[in-house]
């Protein structure tokens, strides 16, 4: 990081009705900001939610995190199943206008060697302006092999969207950027 360049503010999402309402303690969030302090070895700044299930609210927070706090990334839990309140997937790209298809696309294919019902999860990545969104699951677990398969990519489309500079601990996972 240069003088020039400024922390990455990231923001962090739990969609859950029973973790919003205070039901049960969420454990997703936090194993989201376990694993981006583990990994990242850039300055940045969490910005941390919990709210319930839903089209509006998650729509809402997306849109309040990107253009209010100036969210450079949001990784979101939760949201990503076929139940009814299960909205995450409409909302973030109701919120965010371009899709990138690959990162959904690869989640599910390294979840599907740990589990066959991850053909269920409808995780999607999108982004608005310069702020990328990125689904993950609900379960602790499946957040990190998530997050270990697109985070190679991560650093670069930040880049090219705009955001802050971030970097990876090559050691935990290799950010990959062309060679100019």
């Amino acid at each position: 990081m240069t003088e020039t360049q400024r922390p990455a503010v990231i923001g962090v999402v739990t969609a859950s009705d029973r973790a919003s309402a205070g039901v049960y303690k969420d454990e997703s969030g936090p194993a989201i900001e376990a694993y981006l302090s583990a990994v990242l070895t850039t300055p940045f700044r969490i910005e941390r939610r919990i709210i319930p299930d839903g089209f509006e609210s998650v729509r809402d927070t997306l849109i309040e995190l990107a253009d209010t706090v100036g969210c450079d990334l949001i990784v979101t839990t939760g949201g990503t199943g076929p139940s009814p309140r299960d909205l995450t997937p409409e909302a973030t790209l109701a919120a965010c206008p371009r899709e990138l298809p690959g990162f959904g696309e690869l989640m599910r294919q390294v979840s599907l060697a740990q589990t066959p019902t991850a053909i269920l999860s409808r995780q999607v990545a999108a982004h608005r302006d310069k702020c990328l969104v990125i689904n993950l699951p609900g379960k602790p677990a499946a957040i990190e092999l998530c997050l270990n398969a697109v985070m190679p990519a991560v650093p670069y489309c930040l880049d090219l969207i705009g955001a802050a500079w971030i970097d990876t601990d090559p050691a935990r996972v290799k950010a990959f950027r062309p060679k100019k």
